[in-house]
């Protein structure tokens, strides 16, 4: 059913640099009609500028870890509302990975959790739909892992003829390599060490926010865990499912996606975008990725490009989302109607 979803404010600024995925945009935007799903497959969102219009190109956009679809609500309608001067209808899909959101409840999402399934599941999101596939797909952090197995299946043709390669694929703040203990703090696995200690419902969510804080988390991660609850009768639960999305962070770490960069695919585009003060990035990545920023070419191969979002942590749509839609929108307005 159509609705409204309107912002949400106070976002902390400060949160867990590393893989789990971010708060809200906390931009003031007008509000733009928008769909809201539940499918056997994924449950996801639409948003377009104009809705009572075809769209003519349309955007995947796949969030973090123990995040959800509207953690981009805010972003994305930026984003549509900068494309609005183009030629071009686009309409942004915003999609609950499996074990997140409302596709946390989802029946016949079946084990292996994974970032090959989690990418199968967008393909089974199109073919059930009847859709053409998207023109972009858009991850950020865990996200845009998801993305990178999808265009690699894609170009398998491991969802069948219907689903083509993206035109554009665009990960932000996520490195595409395995992360090992050399690359990474442990900070994530603390976390989601803490949650599974815990039961499967607590009081409420001032009790986890003054629990957190006694193990020694800080307040803005300790508040933003908080907002990872839903209502279960008298208490309070998870609103994604722990231990799947646990399978999926173990899947995140393992997989390596540098053959895939090294050999794009040909009419694909891949962008990779490193928030600037971000702390995942190690100084080998940064020149190996560098050294695969390609020209323009003959053709004949996909092309990577590399660009840096000044002024940004991790949270690349929070920190500095006017400068992320300075990259992206000139890209996407390419796009031939």
């Amino acid at each position: 059913m159509a609705g409204l979803i309107r912002n949400k404010q106070g976002i902390p600024s400060t949160l867990l640099t590393r893989c789990l995925n971010s708060p809200s945009s906390i931009l003031t935007l007008p509000y733009y009609s928008t769909s809201k799903r539940s499918l056997r497959t994924l449950a996801y969102e639409e948003i377009q500028a104009n809705p009572s219009k075809p769209y003519t190109h349309t955007a995947f956009i796949l969030h973090g870890l123990l995040g959800s679809a509207r953690n981009w609500r805010s972003f994305s309608r930026t984003l549509v509302s900068s494309l609005s001067d183009s030629p071009s209808e686009w309409r942004m899909v915003l999609v609950d990975l499996r074990n997140h959101g409302n596709s946390a409840e989802m029946e016949g999402l079946d084990p292996p959790h994974d970032l090959v399934n989690a990418a199968k599941d967008l393909g089974n999101l199109i073919n059930s739909k009847g859709w053409e596939s998207p023109d972009v797909v858009i991850g950020h952090s865990m996200g845009g892992k998801v993305a990178l197995q999808f265009a690699k299946s894609c170009g398998n043709r491991d969802y069948g003829e219907n689903v083509k390669l993206p035109k554009q694929l665009w990960v932000l703040d996520s490195v595409p390599g395995e992360v090992t203990s050399d690359n990474s703090d442990g900070e994530v696995e603390k976390v989601l060490q803490t949650l599974q200690s815990l039961p499967s419902t607590v009081p409420s969510r001032k009790w986890l926010v003054n629990h957190m804080l006694d193990l020694g988390f800080s307040k803005s991660l300790s508040e933003w865990i908080g907002t990872n609850l839903k209502k279960a009768g008298g208490e309070e639960t998870w609103a994604f499912n722990l231990e799947g999305a646990v399978q999926m962070f173990h899947s995140y770490r393992e997989l390596s996606y540098w053959s895939l960069l090294e050999h794009p695919p040909k009419g694909l585009e891949i962008s990779i975008v490193r928030a600037e003060k971000s702390d995942r990035w190690d100084a080998d990545v940064i020149t190996r990725l560098e050294s695969l920023a390609s020209p323009e070419g003959d053709g004949s191969a996909g092309k990577i490009s590399v660009h840096v979002l000044p002024s940004s942590g991790h949270w690349v749509h929070v920190d500095n989302p006017k400068g992320l839609l300075e990259i992206m929108a000139p890209k996407l307005k390419s796009l031939m109607p």
